[in-house]
């Protein structure tokens, strides 16, 4: 019984760290593409529009 409970917790962890590592390959490569994007058109940044002010700003990297 112990040594089901070991493999099923096993499993467990690895799936979990599996799924992480998918979500930031995923954020990488997203944060690659607007990179990729940005530097082909020349552009110093992304402007992104504040809906309470209605004024832009520059894309923070956390954004």
């Amino acid at each position: 019984m112990s040594r089901i409970i070991f493999f099923v917790i096993l499993i467990g962890g690895a799936y979990f760290l599996y799924r992480r590592f998918v979500s930031d390959a995923e954020k990488l490569q997203a944060k690659s593409r607007t990179e990729e994007k940005e530097r082909q058109t020349g552009a110093m940044g992304t402007l992104v529009k504040d809906e309470v002010t209605g004024e832009y700003r520059v894309k923070r990297e956390g954004e």
